[in-house]
């Protein structure tokens, strides 16, 4: 169901540096970091095991994006359609349906913000 999570964070290198200790016991590590460049934004960091990054913090900067929370899709039409539906549900877009390849080659995504302002995404990972 989830695919992955993140939150904003006030001070990115205090983080950072928070979470790379905090989360080594578990065997949770810095996967991927993006920059300011590439989101758009401020800069991005993914933490997981195996290479898969669950969970993201960053920097940014976008009024009324508290929480961000990524729902698994089976297909890219079904995040089309997630996208769609949002939209009429009142939703705002905040990144059309589309491949990311920053992150991967296969990965495609969209991106809403709901009522509140949290930014709600679906994700496949599928090479369609």
């Amino acid at each position: 169901m989830l695919d992955h999570v993140g939150i904003p964070v006030s001070d990115y290198a205090r983080s950072l540096a928070f979470y790379r200790q905090s989360l080594a016991p578990l065997g949770i590590a810095l996967v991927m970091e993006v920059t300011p460049e590439i989101t758009g934004g401020g800069s991005a960091a993914g933490f997981g095991r195996d290479g898969e990054p669950g969970f993201w913090f960053g920097d940014d900067g976008v009024p009324g994006v508290h929480t961000h929370v990524a729902f698994t899709a089976g297909s890219r039409a079904q995040v089309d359609a997630f996208h769609a539906a949002a939209i009429a549900a009142g939703g705002r877009d905040h990144g059309a349906p589309g491949l990311r390849p920053h992150y991967h080659g296969h990965y495609y995504g969209a991106f809403v913000l709901d009522p509140d302002g949290h930014n709600i995404e679906a994700v496949c990972h599928r090479p369609e």
